[in-house]
C-alpha cells in the first residue's frame, strides 16, 4: 500500500540477515569443530542482495530481498598447538590446529556498515510516516 515503506522494510529484514551472518561469523572464530563433532574448522558465511522488483513503484524505485546465504570456500588459518585436542596428527600440518580464517576486524566493520544502513532505512521509514501523517492532516 505504501511502497516507500515496503522498499524501507525489505531494506531491515536483508540487513538483519546480514548482521545475523556477521555475528554468526564472530560467534564461531574459534571452532575448530562442525555440528557433527568432526574436525572441520568453521567457514564464515555471507549474505548475497539481490534487486526486488515485485515491490511496485511508479518512480523506479525497488527493493532490497537475500538472494542467499553462501559459505565462503576459504584455507583455514593453522596455528602450532601440538596439545590441542583438534590437532593434526600427520601429515605437512602435524601439530597445528585448523581455525576458520576470520578477520574480527573486518567482521566489526561489516556489522558496524549493517547498523548504519539499517539505522538509516528505521530513519526513512519515521521520515516517511511523518510525510503520510502531515499529508492527511492536511487532507482532513
Amino acid at each position: 500500500m505504501f511502497p516507500a515503506l515496503d522498499i524501507s522494510t525489505s531494506a531491515l529484514t536483508a540487513q538483519k540477515m546480514r548482521m545475523d551472518a556477521i555475528s554468526g561469523n564472530m560467534a564461531n572464530v574459534s571452532t575448530t569443530r562442525n555440528e557433527k563433532g568432526e574436525s572441520v574448522p568453521y567457514q564464515p558465511r555471507f549474505v548475497i542482495f539481490a534487486t526486488d522488483n515485485s515491490i511496485p513503484n511508479a518512480e523506479g524505485a525497488v527493493g532490497v530481498k537475500v538472494q542467499s546465504v553462501e559459505t565462503a570456500q576459504v584455507e583455514p588459518r593453522y596455528k602450532y598447538q601440538p596439545g590441542h585436542p583438534d590437532a593434526i596428527k600427520q601429515g605437512p600440518h602435524q601439530g597445528y590446529v585448523a581455525y576458520p580464517d576470520i578477520d574480527i576486524t573486518t567482521e566489526m566493520v561489516d556489522a558496524l556498515e549493517a547498523s548504519r544502513a539499517y539505522e538509516a532505512n528505521v530513519a526513512t521509514i519515521d521520515i516517511t510516516k511523518g510525510m503520510y501523517s502531515q499529508a492527511l492532516k492536511i487532507l482532513a
